[in-house]
C-alpha cells in the first residue's frame, strides 16, 4: 500500500453497518434514519418551496471563482449583515464545497506550533480531522459531570490556543449565546488566540438565530472563523455548499488553496443557494425552521423521557442527546433497532478520546429528528420502545 489507511467518519460507520445488516441504505423509503444528520429537504409547514431547477447560461459553465462567486459571497454577507448586523462585507467570506472542506482547510493551515481546545463530546469528523492531520490537542471537559455544558473556565490557558467548537454543538444541541458567547468571544479575539465557530445548525434555535459573528467588533484583528453552510438552514445538503467568513487576509489564503486544491465550486450550486439567501425567503425560511423543530424537539424529548431515558440535550440543533439504561451501548442499541430498519448514532463515536462502548459515553446516543416528519412519530415511539425492552 501507498496511502495512509483511515476508518470512515462516524456517521458513516454507521451507516455501512446499516447497510450490511439490512441491505438497504439509510434515509430510502422504509428505514428510520435516526443516525442521520440532514434535515427535510421538502418543503416544511410555514416555509417556503424549494426551487425546483436553476436556469444556466454559457458563462455558469465556465470555472468557478476560487473563493467562490460574487453573488453568492455579497448574499452571505448581507445576511450576516442583516440579521447579526456583523461587520463584514463580501471580502471577508469564502465558499466550500460544503462545511467540512472549510473546516478542514482551516486545521490544515493552522501553523504548527498551535494547540487545538476541542471539548470531550463533539461533532464526530473533528476527531477524523485532527487524527488525520497529526494535530496536537486539548480537551475540554464535558461529560455528564458538567451535563455536558463546560464553561470557559475549563478552557486551556496560554497562548497559541486554537478552540473549534459548534455551535449550536453536534451532538448535544447545547447551544452558547448571548453573555456567554461573547466572553468566549473576547476571549479567543485575543492575541495569540483564535477560535473555529461551526454554526452548520444556526437556524434550529429556539427563538432566534445564534452567530458568534454579533459579537465580533473587528473580525480584521482576530483569528476568529465562523462556518456556515446550506446543508442544514438551507435544507440542501446535496447542492455541497457551504462558507467561512474570517479577516480578509485568510480568506485570500482559502483563494490561493482552493486554486490548486479544490478548484472551486459548482457554479451551479452556487447559483441555486444564492437564490435560497434572497432577503425575504431566508427570513420565512428561518422561521420555519426554528418553529418546526422546536416543536419536533420539544414532541421527541418529551416522549424519550416517558421511555425512561435520561435527556442532557441543549435547545439547538434537531438531535436528542440521551443516555441509555441499565448500561446498554450505543452498539448494541444498534443491532435492536437494525431489525426495524432504524439506527442511532452510538455515542462513542462523538467522544474525541474514543474510549470505546465501555469509554465515559460509550452508554450514550445521539437521535436525529432531522429528517422526520410529524406524522412519524408514533411509529417512532413504538420501535423505541420495543428495543429498550
Amino acid at each position: 500500500m501507498i496511502l495512509r489507511r483511515f476508518p470512515p467518519m462516524g456517521v458513516y460507520e454507521t451507516l455501512f453497518r446499516f447497510a450490511e445488516v439490512t441491505s438497504k441504505y439509510m434515509g430510502d423509503a422504509g428505514t428510520h434514519p435516526w443516525a442521520q444528520g440532514f434535515p427535510l429537504t421538502s418543503q416544511i409547514p410555514g416555509g417556503p418551496p424549494l426551487p425546483d431547477s436553476v436556469s444556466i447560461t454559457a458563462e455558469d459553465r465556465m470555472y468557478p471563482k476560487a473563493d467562490g462567486q460574487m453573488p453568492l459571497r455579497q448574499a452571505i454577507a448581507d445576511y450576516y449583515r442583516r440579521v447579526h448586523n456583523a461587520n463584514i462585507t463580501y471580502e471577508n467570506v469564502a465558499v466550500f464545497a460544503g462545511g467540512r472542506p472549510g473546516i478542514f482547510a482551516i486545521l490544515s493551515f493552522l501553523l504548527e506550533d498551535w494547540s487545538v481546545a476541542v471539548e470531550e463530546t463533539e461533532y464526530t469528523p473533528y476527531y477524523d480531522i485532527l487524527k488525520l492531520l497529526r494535530r496536537p490537542h486539548q480537551l475540554i471537559p464535558s461529560n455528564r459531570g458538567n451535563r455536558f455544558r463546560p464553561g470557559l473556565s475549563d478552557h486551556p490557558e496560554g497562548d497559541r490556543v486554537f478552540m473549534v467548537r459548534s455551535n449550536p454543538l453536534n451532538p448535544t444541541g447545547v447551544t452558547i449565546h448571548g453573555d456567554e458567547l461573547q466572553q468566549m468571544v473576547d476571549h479567543y479575539s485575543q492575541d495569540h488566540r483564535g477560535a473555529l465557530f461551526d454554526e452548520a445548525y444556526e437556524w434550529f434555535t429556539t427563538g432566534a438565530p445564534v452567530s458568534a459573528l454579533a459579537h465580533i467588533k473587528d473580525i480584521e484583528a482576530t483569528n476568529l472563523f465562523v462556518c456556515g453552510a446550506a446543508t442544514k438552514g438551507l435544507q440542501v445538503p446535496g447542492m455541497r455548499v457551504g462558507w467561512v467568513v474570517s479577516a480578509k487576509r485568510h480568506v485570500e489564503a482559502f483563494r490561493n488553496y482552493s486554486s490548486f486544491g479544490m478548484g472551486g465550486v459548482s457554479r451551479a450550486s452556487q447559483l441555486y443557494v444564492t437564490e435560497l439567501l434572497e432577503s425575504e425567503r431566508a427570513t420565512q425560511a428561518q422561521a420555519a425552521i426554528a418553529s418546526y423543530y422546536t416543536s419536533q424537539r420539544d414532541r421527541y424529548g418529551e416522549g424519550l423521557k416517558k421511555l425512561g431515558l435520561e435527556l442532557f440535550s441543549g435547545d439547538g440543533g434537531f438531535y436528542h442527546w440521551l443516555r441509555l439504561p441499565d448500561g446498554l451501548s450505543g452498539d448494541a442499541f444498534n443491532e435492536r433497532l437494525m431489525k426495524h430498519n432504524a439506527a442511532v448514532m452510538p455515542g462513542r463515536l462523538c467522544d474525541m478520546a474514543r474510549r470505546g462502548d465501555h469509554g465515559a459515553i460509550g452508554d450514550m446516543i445521539r437521535f436525529s429528528f432531522g429528517p422526520l416528519k410529524a406524522e412519524s412519530y408514533e411509529g417512532d415511539m413504538e420501535i423505541l420502545a420495543a428495543c429498550l425492552k
